[in-house]
């Protein structure tokens, strides 16, 4: 399984977009200053994930996610998911 994920960061009020196979791993990394782009910014947390059966999917979404360029977007996104999650 693959997955792309939002991750949050309070301390630097930014969103970063990523894909693995390792969620769990990927995001210690992330808090663990094992990411150039995103020391700055520890702690993150996790906002939004999305599962997918092959790398070159979640890629796709990926990089669709990533040329949104849209603040507002990744909130709807996030948000909707939650609501999901709820049952709402």
């Amino acid at each position: 399984m693959f997955y792309v994920y939002i991750l949050y960061s309070l301390v630097a009020d930014r969103y970063y977009i990523g894909q693995t196979s390792n969620l769990e791993e990927r995001l210690q990394r992330h808090n663990n200053g094992g990411n150039k782009y995103t020391k700055f910014g520890i702690p993150w947390k996790l906002m939004y994930k999305e599962g997918f059966d092959t790398r070159e999917e979640a890629m796709k979404r990926e990089k669709k996610l990533k040329s949104a360029k849209n603040r507002e977007y990744l909130r709807r996104l996030i948000h909707a998911s939650r609501n999901e999650l709820k049952g709402i």
